[in-house]
């Protein structure tokens, strides 16, 4: 704090910490408590690979749909029993800090959600080193607006990620879409254990693939541009969920808790988090049961 007690910038907490603390810091699987790293990844990945091929094989769907003309610009939909247009869409984004995951292995929420009723969209994005930040929030925009014009009536889309596709998700409210030719119907966000201020990973070694300068991370912070930004087109009423869980390192907990103040400043109807008991895989992985709170909270807000 300065003598206006003002918190400069400068003076955030990460720019104090040890380069290794900074790595820790950021590295989620280093503060999982039920497993090791590799296990929690490996867990991770499994639950993932086998909800979508449950999914696959029990429900309508439509695969690899190109939402523009690039390898990687795909989608897979996901649709409940009662098929109509005029249903509501979660869309989701993965993790994978923009350098590993992918939308077959993320379709972890498709069961319970379609079974009440909501078409769920898996988006895959150019992950790094082919795909840049920029060119990544960019695909995260079209996928959206494709939807749109492929489903003008929707009874509103959701957009939902997990860590970096949280950060994806969170820079869809700054998307100029007059750009993209149509105005998503957008109802609510669900953001889970997402990073908003990229600039403490520059100087870790998740920057290894991306290559982000401090510009690009600039560019690229919800954060950031929301402190500054002009209001934006999507609804101030429109719910925003941040959450982040009890086992995620306490620089995801700043970053979280700091960017719903920033929402709630900005005029936002949000609303903060912490799940009980939770690591930052076990947020995506319990969307797997019908029956967690979190699951439970997402169809609540769709059907409010």
């Amino acid at each position: 704090m300065d003598a206006l007690g003002v918190d400069r910038k400068d003076e955030a907490p990460w720019k104090r910490m040890s380069p290794e603390e900074l790595e820790k810091q950021y590295l989620p699987s280093r503060w999982v408590v039920r497993l090791g790293p590799e296990e929690a990844l490996r867990t991770y990945t499994q639950i993932g690979i086998e909800a979508t091929r449950r999914a696959r094989a029990t429900r309508r769907s439509l695969l690899h749909v190109p939402y523009g003309d690039g390898e990687g610009e795909k989608l897979d939909i996901y649709f409940p029993d009662e098929m109509s247009e005029g249903l509501p869409f979660l869309v989701f984004f993965h993790g994978g800090y923009w350098q590993s995951g992918s939308k077959d292995e993320s379709a972890f929420m498709v069961d319970p959600l379609t079974a009440r009723g909501v078409t769920v969209v898996i988006v895959a994005y150019d992950i790094a080193p082919k795909g840049t930040l920029d060119q990544m929030v960019d695909q995260a925009a079209r996928s959206i607006a494709f939807l749109q014009r492929r489903y003008p009536s929707n009874k509103g889309i959701f957009l939902c990620g997990h860590s970096a596709g949280a950060h994806l998700v969170a820079m869809m409210l700054l998307a100029n879409w007059t750009k993209h030719g149509v105005t998503p119907h957008l109802k609510g966000f669900f953001l889970l254990s997402g990073v908003y201020d990229l600039e403490p990973l520059v100087y870790t070694s998740t920057n290894a693939p991306l290559h982000m300068t401090l510009e690009d991370a600039r560019r690229n912070s919800p954060q950031l541009l929301l402190e500054v930004a002009l209001p934006q087109p999507v609804d101030p009423t429109c719910p925003m969920l941040v959450v982040v869980g009890q086992h995620d390192s306490p620089e995801f907990h700043r970053q979280s808790r700091e960017f719903y103040q920033t929402l709630c400043q900005r005029g936002w109807k949000a609303t903060f988090e912490e799940l009980h008991d939770v690591d930052h895989f076990e947020i995506i992985e319990n969307l797997t049961q019908k029956d967690h709170a979190l699951t439970q909270t997402i169809l609540e807000t769709i059907f409010q």
